[in-house]
């Protein structure tokens, strides 16, 4: 955080996509448009603070019947965040739209982070704790996340690294790619993505190339954005030459901000199970 040397004194934060926003007092009303920085913002103590969240902020449940509901991550209804009168509006590079953020700069500004590395969700939060004067919070994340993290990579640290196929969509058939915080999470855990190579964050996919493209140990099946199911893992693995197809929790996987810290206990879990 940087002072100019004005009056009155203005605050100048620079975001993950690297815009300067201005403040003359700490923000009070804040909409988010992103479920899972609701959540951080929720777990940072500033529930009273939240105004306006999407359909999909699932966690924790109640804010659904206590906030107002803006629309979708990229079906933003402007009219209802405008009555709302927000000091902030939170976004995310991935889930929001560019045209999305520009139109809503003209109500407020428009905060827009950039998660890809476990480091950006770290610095996610700091930046967050500066934002809205949560600091000792935000540090209280951060050390545990950290801490965790510490554990977790001795836990995996002698885990054998097996090729993985992380599906996001079926008709057509999606998975993650490069540059994307679920591919970081895969190779923390000692799976080598058979689509990091591919053009695209989450690039459609032939299923009778897979073999070719990687022949992956696992195929794992996110629980979203897609509802897949039995039929969808029999199709799928049958393609494959010996996968072992598992269903996986979607949200720790792609899910940044807190919920990271329940994610490495999800992943122990997880090794233990495949």
């Amino acid at each position: 955080m940087v002072r100019l040397p004005s009056s009155p004194q203005y605050c100048i934060m620079i975001d993950q996509l690297g815009t300067e926003h201005f403040f003359k007092t700490t923000p009070k009303r804040i909409i988010s448009l992103v479920p899972s920085q609701t959540e951080l913002l929720y777990d940072l103590g500033l529930e009273d603070s939240l105004v306006g969240i999407t359909k999909f902020c699932v966690h924790p449940v109640h804010l659904k019947a206590t906030k107002t509901i803006v629309g979708g991550t990229k079906t933003v209804k402007f009219d209802k965040i405008k009555v709302l009168q927000p000091d902030i509006i939170i976004c995310n590079k991935e889930e929001n739209t560019k045209e999305i953020v520009e139109e809503l700069s003209q109500i407020c500004p428009v905060w827009v982070t950039d998660i890809l590395t476990i480091d950006d969700n770290l610095q996610m939060i700091h930046d967050f704790g500066q934002l809205f004067n949560k600091r000792t919070e935000a540090q209280k994340w951060i050390d545990k996340i950290n801490f965790a993290y510490q554990d977790f990579q001795q836990f995996i640290n002698d885990k054998p690294i097996k090729k993985a196929a992380y599906f996001i969509w079926a008709k057509p058939h999606m998975v993650a790619g490069n540059h994307t915080f679920i591919n970081e999470l895969l190779k923390l855990n000692h799976f080598e993505n058979i689509y990091e190579v591919k053009e695209g964050r989450y690039p459609e996919i032939e299923l009778k190339k897979i073999r070719l493209e990687g022949d992956p140990d696992y195929v794992f099946l996110s629980s979203e954005p897609f509802p897949f199911n039995d039929e969808h893992a029999f199709e799928i693995g049958r393609f494959t030459h010996h996968a072992k197809t598992v269903f996986v929790d979607g949200e720790m996987f792609s899910w940044y901000g807190s919920r990271l810290l329940k994610a490495f206990d999800y992943f122990k879990l997880l090794h233990s199970k495949i």
